[in-house]
């Protein structure tokens, strides 16, 4: 601690130049290296002597395979939630040594935390005599100390800004010196949080070494130690603030120019110059750059940039600086953002610094840019960096695509340390913020701000003061004291709030529509209202997935599930229940995102995640993978339907109907393009999935201002000439425009005849089904709430929320169901392979009947998929040839309220109607006290804990 605050001052004496520096010595290559396990380098002074092994910079201790092997005993960064690991027997054989396989995260090839020592020598320039002598190291991971030539230049402990020292006294220009760094990542006074994204084993590991640029760095000794553009887009102007650090008085001119770099309409503005009379120290300087009337404008739609060279001349020393900026405005005007002007809603995801190859965040700039126009190509606008800020690589690729950034203190403050109690964490966080914002402030990406994520102590108090301050230091951006869930306080001193409360889908407690908003939720805030990490909807792993770890870290957690699955008898059926979770996944999604498109004033979301998350507990919630590569079950042209920048919405107040009834919708759009529609049309079609047209026509013709909730007209269809079931499609388009969205809807027959024949149906295996099977007969049991061998097992018709393990095994357990859609039962009972919303009245809350003690090969008609920690083999309906008969069981209820419930009186005709024709073939046999078992048997509750569960989500153990 005692170095760190003179670190910080000469932490930014570089950061503003990224680009243009030609004196630079390149220091990536070999170097000498050392584990340092017992913290005993500095006492024995290991920088007078010569490191026994070498290493390859830049990169980690992971990457280059140095460290220890992984054990049932390795200590890591972060909590783990559920203990079982350590005591469940199935867990033994992916506990030995050498066969090592973690549930909760991914598994490392190479893990240490602790002490590293790294040493090289280097010749510095003869021609940088009468110059100052910089080392920058870009991104370490943590705290530096740096010896050169066995003199110690100082400490350095940031995870935001590189780690730069003035080496200017201890090095001689044209002669070789010794450099010597200490590396330590263990968490020390300064407590950022074991789970804070910038370090936790969760995501990208908490490893030890240097990554990025590595260079010896030289400026005169007058030089640029700040250079802050603030755009002014109403005066025409660029306002330069610029700090000038010298070691002597002398005279000096300053110019500036600015050329715009990545548009086809090029501008370039005139420079200015002024003359200064520097002073020993630091000399504040303020320039005006007039832009011109025709300046180009940043946003999401037109990002363009500019180049601005600011230039030095200090008697016979020069010093050209580059960075870029963007004539960008973005501001608050009651409770929405506004870029340039312009009403904007935020579409965002959340980047948690999950980068398996690597374990760290990519370092080059096409790496991010893959990453946003990705984002871009699923109708993102908007990126949250959770608990971390990223390289500036990251801020240069999202200005280059027109992407707004959230970045983060690297903290968060919660289950150890506790924010506004005096800790170190206090001073640390502000001054982490403050040296981020010098760093990478001049990016035009940069457009928010917050402290980090959920913290606990008296941190109210403390995020006041961080929104006021940064509110009157720095205009260029917004601020919000920290992200946070629902049971968080409220923060009356943000200009906006992330915040959870306002999200989720009712359909636990209410079936299906598209009528509802969060309106009730956010009404009385006076803040912009962004969604706090949104939709959290898991998906079944995908194995085929596990060949793309080939770096630091191996996704031995999916090898672990695998093996769950196969060991339970469904091996060949891991593909089909990744992409009937995902369906479901994807539509849970949609509706989630339409209902915050539907709510007025609702000034964006932030989902977590568009892509999945490696870590607590493995978190499956992306619509791609980690890597950011589609899964097979939706697209970016798809998503893009209902998360773009303007989206058809459908208030639809059900959508199941009989043909007794008239199918009616209200059509609105979501409209935050680059600019109006004038006379827009919309029009809209309704078709079957072979594309049969049952109805189209046009809603209406109008203008479209720019804002969330504009009507546009309405939809309505009289079903009286459906006769059968089927499934329409309902699809809005507006066009001269990409705008399109559409929703499925299903028809049933409003009066069905369910004929029993020879079927005899009961509730149980009583006496008379089990003489109707021994003579040959048919037997339909009905058992809905009766079942006791998986009444354990929790079923919603939504899926897990982020993954069991984490949140104690709470419900909803399952992920959906998985079917053959072309057995011949559902011939007169439309469906897919995949839970879909005409599925809501038999699966929400429904029992699932477990097949544990089933004959090998088992597979129910119709199955619910668990959660991959157990994969239990369960379903809902399935057949068996029984004694001398055959037997069909459901614990769906078919059978209540007819009237009411048309899917499950057309599911109940279905069924009958099968068992009555030919084709009812049973393919599996079980005998009658397999049957009994699923009304007797008793499997008991899943419990898993450990002691440093956080107190919000410890277990209640009785």
């Amino acid at each position: 601690m005692k170095h760190f605050l003179v670190s910080i001052t000469f932490a930014f004496a570089f950061l503003l130049t990224a680009t243009g520096q030609s004196n630079a010595v390149d220091l990536s290559g070999k170097w000498d290296f050392q584990i340092d396990r017992k913290d005993a380098g500095v006492k024995e002074q290991w920088f007078k002597k010569s490191l026994d092994d070498h290493i390859n910079l830049p990169g980690s201790m992971p990457e280059k395979l140095k460290g220890d092997e992984v054990t049932a005993r390795t200590q890591w960064t972060g909590s783990l939630y559920d203990s079982s690991y350590y005591f469940n027997p199935y867990m033994e054989k992916y506990r030995i040594e050498g066969q090592i396989k973690l549930p909760f995260f991914l598994t490392p090839d190479k893990h240490y935390v602790g002490v590293a020592w790294y040493q090289k020598k280097v010749v510095v320039p003869a021609n940088w005599k009468g110059e100052r002598v910089i080392l920058f190291l870009e991104r370490p991971h943590i705290e530096t100390t740096v010896w050169v030539n066995q003199q110690e230049i100082g400490m350095q402990n940031s995870l935001c800004v590189p780690h730069v020292y003035d080496l200017t006294s201890a090095v001689t220009p044209g002669k070789s010196c010794q450099i010597t760094i200490r590396i330590d990542n263990r968490i020390k006074e300064i407590n950022v949080g074991p789970d804070s994204h910038s370090i936790t084993d969760q995501t990208q590991g908490n490893w030890n070494g240097i990554v990025g640029r590595m260079e010896l760095q030289s400026t005169p000794k007058a030089f640029f130690e700040d250079i802050q553009v603030y755009p002014d887009l109403a005066g025409q102007k660029a306002t330069v603030r610029m700090n000038i650090r010298s070691a002597a008085a002398t005279k000096g001119e300053i110019t500036l120019a600015a050329t715009s770099f990545n548009t086809d309409t090029q501008h370039k503005v005139s420079p200015v110059r002024q003359t200064i009379r520097i002073q020993p120290g630091d000399n504040p300087v303020e320039i005006e750059l007039p832009m011109g009337k025709d300046f180009l404008t940043w946003d999401e739609f037109d990002p363009a940039l500019y180049r601005l060279t600011a230039t030095l001349n200090s008697g016979k020393q020069s010093e050209s600086k580059q960075l870029q900026f963007g004539m960008r405005e973005f501001k608050i005007e009651g409770k929405w953002f506004y870029v340039n002007g312009r009403q904007t809603m935020l579409r965002g995801t959340v980047e948690n610094c999950d980068f398996p190859l690597t374990g760290y965040a990519p370092m080059d700039v096409a790496a991010w840019e893959r990453v946003f126009r990705i984002c871009r190509s699923f109708g993102l606008n908007h990126m949250r960096f959770h608990s971390f800020c990223p390289p500036e690589a990251a801020f240069i690729a999202a200005d280059l695509v027109g992407f707004y950034l959230q970045p983060e203190g690297p903290s968060w403050p919660n289950h150890g340390p506790r924010l506004g109690n005096g800790q170190p964490i206090d001073k640390y966080l502000m001054d982490e913020t403050i040296a981020l914002t010098k760093a990478y402030g001049n990016y035009a990406s940069y457009c928010m701000l917050a402290c980090g994520n959920e913290p606990s102590g008296r941190w109210v108090a403390w995020v006041s003061k961080f929104v006021d301050y940064w509110k009157a230091t720095d205009p260029r951006r917004v601020y919000t004291g920290a992200s946070v869930g629902n049971s968080w306080q409220w923060q009356p001193r943000n200009e906006f709030h992330v915040k959870a409360g306002a999200r989720g889908l009712n359909w636990t407690g209410a079936s299906p529509e598209s009528m509802s908003d969060y309106r009730a939720r956010i009404d009385t805030v006076k803040q912009p209202y962004v969604s706090h990490e949104t939709g959290q909807w898991c998906v079944f792993p995908n194995f085929n997935e596990i060949r793309k770890y080939t770096g630091v870290n191996k996704a031995k957690n999916f090898e672990i599930f695998r093996d769950i699955l196969n060991d339970n008898d469904m091996s060949s059926l891991s593909h089909d229940f990744m992409m009937a979770s995902g369906k479901l996944q994807a539509l849970c999604y949609k509706h989630e995102i339409e209902k915050t498109l539907r709510t007025p004033d609702y000034a964006g979301f932030q989902l977590l995640a568009l892509n999945d998350y490696s870590g607590q507990g493995t978190a499956l919630v992306g619509l791609i993978d980690v890597f950011f590569e589609e899964k097979g079950y939706i697209n970016a042209a798809e998503f893009h339907r209902f998360c773009s920048p303007t989206v058809p919405l459908a208030r639809i107040p059900k959508f199941v109907y009989t043909n007794a009834e008239t199918f009616h919708a209200d059509i609105e759009v979501s409209h935050f393009g680059k600019a109006p529609l004038a006379g827009a049309k919309t029009t809209y079609t309704i078709k079957d999935k072979y594309g049969k047209v049952y109805a189209h026509g046009t809603v209406g013709t109008k203008n479209v201002p720019i804002g969330n909730l504009c009507p546009l007209g309405s939809v309505d269809m009289n079903l009286a000439g459906i006769n059968t079931p089927i499934k329409l499609n309902l699809e809005v388009r507006i066009e001269g425009c990409d705008a399109i969205n559409d929703w499925d809807f299903w028809v049933y027959p409003s009066k069905v005849d369910l004929v029993e024949k020879d079927v005899y149906t009961t509730d149980t295996l009583d006496q008379k089904a089990l003489s109707v099977l021994k003579d040959g007969g048919k037997v339909l049991i009905t058992a809905a709430g009766k079942i006791s061998y998986g009444k354990e097992v929790v079923q919603y018709f939504t899926p897990v929320f982020w993954n069991t393990s984490w949140f104690k095994m709470r419900p909803p357990h399952t992920t959906g169901i998985f079917l053959n859609e072309y057995h011949p039962l559902f011939r007169e009972f439309p469906t897919e392979y995949h839970s879909n919303l005409q599925w809501w009245e038999l699966l929400n809350k429904a029992q699932v009947m477990q097949f544990t003690d089933f004959p090998a090969g088992f597979q129910p008609t119709v199955q619910s998929i668990d959660t991959w920690f157990i994969s239990r083999k369960i379903g809902m309906l399935f057949e068996a040839n029984v004694l001398n008969g055959k037997l069909m069981m459901t614990s769906m209820d078919i059978t209540s309220q007819p009237d009411k419930r048309v899917v499950a009186r057309q599911l109940h005709k279905a069924i009958l109607d099968y068992m009555n024709a030919d084709n009812f073939r049973p393919a599996t046999t079980v005998t009658p006290e397999q049957i009994q078992t699923l009304f007797t048997k008793v499997a008991g509750d899943v419990k898993s804990y450990t002691k440093d569960s956080p107190d919000e989500l410890k277990p209640k153990i009785n």
